[in-house]
């Protein structure tokens, strides 16, 4: 992580509005109104209470903005690092979901936070997307957590094969698999039981989803290894999706080839921040005991 200078023109972003989220977005607007900062919100943002605060299209953000504030859960910073981040705006999350893992400002000292973030006090933690395509088409689709591969029914499993650089590794029958970044390996890979991996780290994990094996673990590879799995029989209709979006309808035969994408994105932290904290406080590690 590093630091870097404070922000000229800052958008305002979150997925869809509510009551909770306009508090904030105006709380948002007068701290950085108060700070002179030029601020605009995304027009997606739909609200009759937010006054004064500039809406403005997400193609004259990427023109004009040099920070995201992303309102919301993961979800929002999932939507936003992908629409923004991908074109080279940093992305600052607060925190409204249940976990938000991805968004470090809390409510509670939002304004003091945003106060020193703005003036240039913060970490930016640069990060890695992984991206896919099927049958080698062009252009390839990227992904900020995970490349999912599912069979498309529940409780119905597919087969395929994995290769690693073009080597086989394994034919495998699963419900699917999934191959997340080190970002998605706080997401449905540790639901599935994959392991954590520190942000810094240059891996992907590949994890079955419900094998049909007693000896199958997760497989974690350099993220600069090429992934290519092969569907060789699947009932239905097998679906690629990515970060849960943007769909494909799959089926025999199919090669998707899966690898770090030369797209990155950085996610802003108030200064002190710490991922293994944030393991703590969100996935409930035991603290000291003093």
């Amino acid at each position: 992580m590093v630091r870097k200078k404070g922000f000229n023109r800052i958008a305002l972003y979150s997925s869809h509005s509510s009551k909770d989220k306009e508090q904030v977005v105006n709380q948002c607007f007068e701290v950085l109104k108060h700070l002179s900062i030029p601020t605009v919100i995304s027009d997606n943002f739909k609200s009759q209470s937010l006054r004064g605060i500039k809406s403005v299209s997400d193609s004259t953000i990427i023109k004009t903005c040099d920070l995201i504030i992303a309102v919301g859960g993961d979800g929002t910073m999932l939507s936003s690092s992908r629409k923004f981040g991908s074109k080279g705006i940093p992305v600052l999350g607060i925190n409204m979901g249940k976990l938000g893992f991805l968004s470090d400002l809390g409510l509670d000292d939002l304004t003091q936070n945003l106060n020193e973030i703005v003036r240039g006090n913060f970490l930016t933690d640069n990060r890695f997307f992984i991206e896919a395509s099927v049958n080698k088409s062009k252009p390839a689709q990227i992904a900020m957590n995970e490349v999912v591969l599912h069979s498309g029914a529940i409780a119905q499993m597919m087969e395929y094969e994995l290769f690693i650089d073009d080597k086989f590794v394994y034919q495998q029958k699963a419900d699917g698999v999934i191959v997340s970044s080190p970002t998605g390996t706080t997401a449905y890979s540790l639901s599935g039981g994959g392991p954590i991996v520190h942000p810094d780290v240059s891996t992907m994990v590949i994890l079955p989803i419900f094998p049909h094996s007693l000896s199958t673990s997760s497989l974690v590879v350099n993220s600069s290894n090429k992934i290519q799995i092969k569907i060789i029989d699947c009932k239905n209709k097998a679906k690629l999706s990515f970060d849960s979006h943007d769909s494909l309808t799959l089926g025999k035969g199919d090669v998707i080839e899966i690898r770090e994408s030369k797209t990155k994105y950085s996610l802003i932290h108030p200064e002190g921040h710490d991922f293994y904290s944030a393991c703590r406080n969100k996935l409930g590690w035991s603290d000291r005991i003093v």
